[in-house]
This record gives C-alpha cells, sequence and structure tokens, in this order.
C-alpha cells in the first residue's frame, strides 16, 4: 500500500504540463503582433484605392485602431477603480457607459466621415465636445455617484483612448502617403523601444544616468539616445521601402505597385532629411509617451494597465508610444511628406 493511502490522502498526479516563461509568451505575442501588422499591411497596399482617401484596404487598420480605443478605455477605467494611492474618485455607471461608448465610435465615426466627404477630423471634434456635455451632465444629475475629479478622469479617457485612435485613423485615411505614414507610426515607436533597450543594456554601467528614476528607474539617458537612433533607423527604411517601390514625386524607381510611392511637398528639405527629421521627433515623442503612460500606472498603482497581450501586458502598454506619437506623424505628412 502507497503512503498516499496510508494516509488517507489521494495519489499526488505529477503532471508534465510546463507554463510558459515571461520570455517566451512576450515573443508568441510579439510575433502574433507582426502577423496581424503585416496582414493589414497587405491588405492596405492590395486594395485598389479608387476615390476612398487611404483605400478601401484601410478598413483593416480601422477595425485594430477601434479596438485599441475600446479596449484601452476599458484598461484605463479598471486602472483608476483600483488604484491604491489615493485618487479615490467616483466614476458612476452612466459616465463609464458614455465614456466606452465615445471611444467605441470615434474611429468609425471619423472612417465614415472621411471616407464621405472628407471631414472626418471635424466630426470628431463635434462627437467629442458633445460627449464631454454629456458627461458634465450627468456629473450634475449623478452628484452622489460621481465627482468632478471622476469626470475629468473620463474626458481624458476619451481624449487619451477615442481621440488619439482618431488621429491614428487620420493617418489611415491621409490622401497621400498614407502607406508611408502608417509604416511610420508602427515601426518607430517599436525600434526606438529596441534600441533603447540594446544600447542602454549595453552602455548603461559606463554612462548610468536616469532618464526618469521616479517613473522609470530602468531607463536611463543613453538608452534614450540609442532610442532616437532607433527610431530615425525605423523611418530611413521606410523611406528607402517607398524609395524603390514608387519613387519620390511621380519618378519611379524600381516599381510602382499599386501607385504606392512618396509626395514630398516641402521644396526647404530633401526627401530623405524630412523623414529624419519626422523620425527624430516621433521616436522622442514615442519616448514621452511611454514614461506618461508609467506616470499613469505609478498613480494608479498599478505595474501592467492590462492582461490581453501575455508577456506585454495590457493595450495600453502595447500602443501608448504609438498613440502619444500619432499627432506628430499626422502633422509632419500632412503638410510636409
Amino acid at each position: 500500500m502507497e503512503q498516499n493511502e496510508v494516509q488517507g490522502l489521494k495519489p499526488v498526479k505529477n503532471g508534465n504540463k510546463k507554463r510558459l516563461t515571461p520570455l517566451q509568451q512576450r515573443v508568441i505575442t510579439a510575433v502574433c503582433y507582426v502577423v496581424v501588422w503585416v496582414a493589414m499591411c497587405a491588405l492596405k497596399w492590395c486594395v485598389p484605392q479608387g476615390n476612398v482617401p487611404g483605400g478601401w484596404g484601410s478598413i483593416g487598420f480601422d477595425l485594430v485602431f477601434t479596438g485599441v480605443s475600446v479596449i484601452g478605455a476599458y484598461e484605463f477605467l479598471r486602472a483608476i477603480d483600483r488604484s491604491e494611492s489615493g485618487i479615490n474618485c467616483k466614476i458612476s455607471l452612466p459616465q463609464r457607459a458614455i465614456t466606452i461608448a465615445f471611444c467605441a465610435m470615434s474611429v468609425p465615426l471619423f472612417a465614415i466621415v472621411e471616407m464621405a466627404m472628407d471631414g472626418g477630423l471635424l466630426a470628431l471634434t463635434c462627437a467629442f465636445t458633445v460627449y464631454v456635455m454629456f458627461l458634465a451632465a450627468t456629473s450634475v444629475f449623478d452628484c452622489g455617484r460621481s465627482s468632478v475629479k471622476g469626470t475629468i478622469y473620463c474626458v481624458f479617457c476619451m481624449l487619451y483612448c477615442g481621440v488619439l485612435s482618431g488621429v491614428l485613423s487620420a493617418i489611415n485615411h491621409l490622401d497621400n502617403n498614407s502607406m508611408a505614414a502608417i509604416l511610420v507610426v508602427f515601426m518607430c515607436p517599436i525600434l526606438t523601444d529596441t534600441g533603447a533597450f540594446i544600447v542602454g543594456s549595453s552602455l548603461k554601467r559606463f554612462v548610468p544616468m536616469k532618464l526618469a528614476p521616479r517613473l522609470s528607474p530602468n531607463k536611463t539617458v543613453i538608452g534614450a539616445i540609442g532610442g532616437i537612433i532607433g527610431g530615425v533607423l525605423g523611418v530611413i527604411v521606410v523611406y528607402y521601402g517607398m524609395y524603390y517601390l514608387g519613387g519620390v514625386n511621380g519618378n519611379v524607381i524600381f516599381t510602382n505597385f499599386n501607385g504606392v510611392g512618396l509626395t514630398i511637398r516641402s521644396e526647404t528639405f530633401p526627401a530623405l532629411l524630412s523623414f529624419v527629421l519626422v523620425g527624430l521627433a516621433t521616436s522622442v515623442m514615442a519616448q514621452i509617451g511611454d514614461l506618461f503612460e508609467s506616470a499613469i500606472k505609478r498613480e494608479c498603482g498599478v505595474k501592467d494597465m492590462g492582461k490581453c497581450l501575455p508577456g506585454h501586458g495590457g493595450i495600453l502598454d502595447r500602443f501608448d508610444s504609438m498613440l502619444y506619437c500619432s499627432v506628430v506623424v499626422l502633422i509632419s505628412f500632412g503638410t510636409i511628406i
């Protein structure tokens, strides 16, 4: 008779199941992220544009940005609820519904209006104003279950998750260079993080100066410089990819697949220099966005905003830099490139 049976215990089965390590989870999630990104780029690239700004294939990215907006809003509001640092703001159920409703309709509203009559940003601005007024009215008539502080957090959530996701959709629907702009807004933050990690890990013992020790103790100044280098290299890769596939200002270099090419409006800066300047500004803003997200998490007393991306955290943990630098990319590609 076995020892477990003598003691009146059930035999313990030793399973051979092994849990994935955090690094393995991070790699698998990153691979899935890249696959989705490549699929959306292929859809946008291959579907004929017609008279639609950005092309009908842009709808794929709009669906992704809608998910970022909605899930990001949910993560943000949940982080506020879980706060352990004394925020203690009251947000009523109607206010939560209004906030998430705006984030759910921000990208579809922009895309539909932009594709129909070229006025997406105006529609998004008007909708944001109306929803803020609804939030204010709710805080007045339901003051027992809401507070001014909670209302302000809801307004910020709509701006951070909803409006900035709408800006990503605006990049997706640019009349010119929308493919290049989408590549920049995806590649620059990723290579900024990669450059910061590689350079920071390699050289921080020689240059240990911290970038923002109270928000992110592991980030160093030398790592931030490496991030800027990585971001600039990312936009250079995008530039030469577009250059050889479609040329600049109609001068086809290699091929002109589905009308892909670059239209440079500035006569002051050469095309490559324009991209380098955009990459410089975008990489700086991407790092500021990452630090700002760290500030939000520290304020709320949480490590990650969510768990939907194993190894990475939540949607806002992955897309924070992209949301923050989207305005820079939109302005740059709307005026210079």
